[in-house]
């Protein structure tokens, strides 16, 4: 497989089995929540498209945009993702976030992705549904990126 510098092969690839799309989902997870967009858009093709919430962005450089957006207003951001379903070069999750606001309210917020590969392991389209919840302090579930091994569900 020839590659530029900006399409780096990430793996694993399609078509996925159970091990390596749980392997993916957890690399997803793990990049998101450094809260790096220039680190997490390398995980997308130069020309993914995707639809989020009501959003939709194209391109490498509008995911930069978005997530720099996202994470300025999202603070103390954690994420937690988990496999759903998995076929071919697709792969479905359901995750749930919390952070809080510039006013300092929490949100969990809820939702589902859809995943669609190129071959190079590179993600083409994502689409993902979210649903926010405002929650107290005292109620947050998440507290920081998982633990090494850490290989539990999200909850409900």
């Amino acid at each position: 497989m020839t590659t530029s510098p900006t399409e780096e092969p990430r793996p694993p690839f399609p078509p996925f089995d159970e091990e390596s799309a749980r392997a993916k989902v957890l690399a997803a997870e793990n990049a998101w929540n450094t809260r790096d967009p220039e680190k997490v858009a390398l995980a997308y093709t130069v020309d993914t498209v995707w639809r989020n919430r009501d959003e939709w962005v194209t391109g490498r450089q509008e995911v930069v945009d978005f997530l720099t957006r996202k994470w300025e207003r999202e603070r103390d951001y954690v994420l937690r993702k988990s496999l759903w379903t998995f076929g071919g070069h697709r792969i479905a999750v359901r995750f749930q976030y919390e952070c809080r606001d510039a006013a300092g309210q929490w949100w969990r917020c809820y939702g589902n992705e859809n995943w669609e590969f190129a071959d190079n392991g590179l993600m083409a389209r994502r689409e993902a549904s979210i649903n926010d919840v405002r929650i107290a302090e005292e109620e947050r579930r998440l507290h920081g990126p998982r633990a090494d091994g850490d290989t539990s569900e999200i909850p409900i």
